[in-house]
């Protein structure tokens, strides 16, 4: 430490926000390094800061030496915030796929309920009537902290957020006691930033590490074949399990269609019959772990069964174009091959006709995954359309060309780099009965390219088509 005093009055790790009274904490990121902009943050009137050994700035009235900044961040921005999640029930869901869906019906179960909520996660974050967009799914620490501290002045008693595999591997939610975690399923994803699925595995693991000793809950599915890992992470007396047919939650006799769904599930040795109006075989699962973690919350599961007959679905999840058209036309967020291969299994339970799919894969992401998908694809609708999905940096005819790599020898396909032109080729062949799915980008209302990101929203195209064309 220096021989200088300082009154802390914020804290950040971005140069450009430091100010007199700030703490800087110098992190070392994926593309920059927070120590080289010690001068800067100088400049800015910053006079503590937290470093790396041997990484101490001369001229500082104090600095705090961390063999990782990036969690003494954490650990900072909860003590600045008062640590809020302490004032409220916590809840975090994650999961390669369903952890917006599954929010959503925690905090619409909650509200339901008479529970002041709060959600945190990839579409947005709205509490007490206030809702702003969201760029990340996970805030970084000192953002979710803020949050929080806000929510529980405004008297949030209940927030729910996604916690994806980045902000666990980057300490996001680090200090975070969980009074409930949801593990939707494991699937391909991230490779790129995780390198193995083992590390992949590991990230998602953290979280059922932190739940509050003796209370939290862990919430897992017992239908995917990394469920009995986290049992044995979280500890099976901390755990509420569901799945078809088994765990503590159990589904049977599931109806699926076009404009909502139901099932049978049973708990506690009782059956509630659950119906929802929105489609799709994976919100079966969804459900369940919405109706477990608001069971952990006090919920009774009849409750949470009768609050959901009137969930409205989130944008960009299975959502259904309606634009007087005598087929279906779906967008979904499905970017995965395990979340492309659950909504064309579902397109194809609704289908009078044919499944045509348009897809693509993200430029500078995983590539392994882009000739799974393909075959996925190929495998699932009836025809399938390649086309471009964010290609950033990478030519979007090479990404196609990955793709089509996974598309067995003789199977019939087609390709075209321009989204928008490919959604109208699928819209234009589409006959009644058929259902078309847009899949890749969801909610999304952007294109990135190299040079340029465009605005472009799937749905917006769709009623363009029928706007022209009806």
């Amino acid at each position: 430490m220096g021989d200088g005093e300082s009154e802390i009055t914020s804290i950040t790790c971005d140069s450009r926000e430091a100010c007199k009274g700030s703490l800087f904490f110098c992190i070392k990121g994926l593309k920059t390094d927070g120590h080289n902009f010690i001068g800067k943050a100088l400049e800015n009137g910053a006079r503590a800061f937290c470093t790396s050994p041997g990484r101490e700035p001369a001229g500082a009235d104090g600095t705090i030496v961390s063999a990782d900044t990036r969690r003494a961040y954490a650990e900072a921005a909860a003590a600045f915030y008062g640590r809020p999640a302490e004032e409220m029930k916590v809840t975090g869901v994650t999961g390669t796929n369903g952890k917006t869906t599954t929010t959503f019906m925690i905090d619409h179960v909650m509200t339901r309920a008479g529970v002041k909520s709060g959600l945190i996660g990839t579409l947005m974050t709205r509490y007490d009537g206030k809702q702003t967009t969201s760029s990340v799914t996970t805030p970084d620490a000192k953002t979710l902290q803020k949050t929080l501290r806000d929510m529980a002045d405004c008297g949030v008693k209940s927030a729910v957020f996604e916690v994806s595999s980045h902000s666990l591997s980057l300490y996001r939610v680090h200090g975070i006691a969980f009074d409930a975690a949801v593990f939707t399923n494991l699937t391909r994803d991230h490779l790129d930033f995780h390198g193995t699925f083992e590390d992949y595995f590991e990230a998602k693991a953290r979280l059922f590490r932190s739940l509050k000793p003796g209370t939290g809950k862990a919430i897992i599915n017992v239908d995917d074949p990394y469920g009995q890992r986290m049992i044995d992470v979280a500890g099976r007396d901390a755990c509420t399990t569901y799945g078809t047919g088994k765990g503590d939650l159990s589904a049977s006799d599931a109806k699926v269609g076009r404009d909502g769904l139901s099932y049978s599930l049973s708990f506690g040795g009782k059956t509630t019959r659950v119906e929802l109006g929105v489609s799709g075989n994976f919100n079966v699962h969804n459900s369940m772990a919405a109706i477990g973690a608001c069971l952990a919350l006090g919920v009774p599961v009849e409750d949470s069964a009768e609050a959901l007959r009137d969930f409205g679905g989130v944008k960009g999840r299975f959502e259904t174009v309606r634009c007087g058209q005598d087929f279906a036309a779906v967008v979904d967020y499905a970017h995965t091959p395990d979340g492309l291969d659950n909504v064309l299994g579902t397109a194809r339970t609704i289908a009078e006709g044919r499944v045509i799919a348009v897809f693509g894969c993200g430029g500078d992401r995983d590539r392994t995954k882009r000739p799974i998908m393909g075959r996925i694809a190929s495998d699932k609708a009836d025809v399938a359309i390649i086309t471009s999905d964010n290609p950033r940096t990478e030519d979007p005819e090479f990404i196609i060309s990955e793709i089509e790599k996974g598309i067995p020898e003789g199977r019939e396909y087609k390709k075209e780099a321009d989204r928008k032109r490919a959604i109208f080729m699928a819209l234009g062949m589409a006959k009644p009965g058929d259902v078309v799915v847009i899949a890749g980008k969801g909610h999304e209302n952007y294109q990135i390219f190299k040079d340029r990101t465009i605005h472009f929203d799937d749905s917006e195209v769709i009623r363009e088509y029928f706007g022209k064309n009806l």
